[in-house]
């Protein structure tokens, strides 16, 4: 974990020249063939606090995937200053590709203020050094696909339940859990952690609707996308630390499929709470 993490470059969002509250920043390498929605969360955090004083941490983020992204077109983020209160500020933020929206988002920023607190207990599931890695799971699958996705993730994902890349769940559950954290180190900055988290909150968050109904992501004919995406940061965490991903799916139908999650760290305390809506269509 010392060395540092190569997605540090994509979170490295640079203000344009000239332009007022523009940013862009590379993307992930090309491991698939549209950009990973994941990153551009991550991106669009990033470029909203740069425009927000550092005491005023992002609290939450609404965001909708418009369009897909392409690897290898730069991304620009067009950061819109809605509000600035007494101890929150409100950002919009479009990602554009070639002056086109790919996603929508508005983010939403705090001061530390006490209160009342509770939360949802984490359940009790194994460690995360008692669980295979997904990307020895990939690799045993011996297909260039499957191994190119466990490493271009830079994400080390750890299934509770059976991994539904090949085979689907018996139990039909429409649940799971999973440890997450980065594969390499980040700086201290509590911005690319938050950022970090939207990052990796885009894996593994629909799987309770495949799980459900008996599919897996090697389904012949089977398209995902996710349609849109909400997250609450209730408290700091790493990224490069472990993190228990909790997910389960309340409803899908229409060709679509929702999923809530929690992210608890390695102290089993409720650090981030997710929802997406993503589409699902079978041949």
């Amino acid at each position: 974990m010392s060395e540092p993490s190569p997605l540090l470059p994509v979170l490295d969002v640079q203000p344009v020249p000239g332009a007022q509250d523009v940013f862009t920043a590379p993307n992930l390498p090309g491991w698939r063939r549209r950009l990973f929605g994941g990153q551009v969360l991550a991106q669009v955090t990033v470029a909203a606090s740069r425009t927000v004083a550092p005491e005023r941490p992002a609290h939450s983020l609404h965001a909708y995937f418009l369009r897909p992204g392409d690897p290898e077109v730069p991304v620009r983020f067009a950061v819109e200053r809605l509000r600035d209160g007494r101890s929150f500020s409100a950002r919009r933020v479009q990602a554009l590709q070639e002056g086109v929206p790919i996603l929508s988002a508005i983010a939403s920023f705090q001061e530390e203020a006490p209160g009342v607190e509770h939360a949802e207990p984490a359940p009790r599931v194994p460690e995360p050094e008692e669980l295979t890695a997904d990307t020895d799971l990939l690799e045993a699958l011996d297909h260039p696909v499957a191994r190119q996705m466990g490493r271009g993730r830079l994400t080390d994902v750890r299934h509770v339940e059976p991994a539904v890349y090949v085979h689907p769940d018996g139990e039909r559950r429409a649940r799971q859990a999973v440890w997450m954290r980065l594969e390499h180190a980040l700086p201290e900055d509590p911005v690319l952690h938050r950022a970090a988290l939207a990052y990796a909150s885009d894996f593994t968050v629909l799987e309770p609707v495949l799980r459900r109904h008996g599919l897996v992501w090697a389904t012949p004919g089977l398209s995902v996308a996710s349609l849109d995406h909400a997250m609450w940061w209730h408290r700091p965490a790493r990224a490069d630390e472990w993190f228990l991903y909790v997910t389960e799916s309340p409803a899908a139908g229409g060709a679509r499929g929702l999923s809530t999650a929690r992210a608890y760290d390695r102290d089993r305390r409720l650090v981030a709470s997710v929802a997406q809506e993503g589409m699902l269509r079978l041949p």
